[in-house]
């Protein structure tokens, strides 16, 4: 017989994670990140606009939710 307990494939406490729900935690840290980032994403948007003397791609409202959607699951990795 082999031990299992220690360093094997099926260790439940494992560094791999299946997927899992975002729960409410999750959604209410988003907003929150998200509401915090719009004016640093408006000032940086705003920055580029004058420095490119052209509309960027992405405008303010999605860098700021790019930033949430980076920052979020960082706060919620083990």
């Amino acid at each position: 017989m082999s031990d299992h307990t220690v360093g094997g494939h099926d260790d439940s406490h494992g560094t791999s994670h299946g997927h899992r729900t975002p729960r409410a935690e999750f959604y209410v840290y988003f907003a929150l990140i998200f509401m915090v980032a719009i004016p640093f994403a408006a000032i940086a948007w705003v920055i580029a606009l004058v420095r490119d003397r052209h509309l960027p791609v992405h405008g303010p409202l999605a860098r700021a939710w790019r930033e949430a959607g980076a920052i979020t699951p960082a706060i919620f990795r083990p």
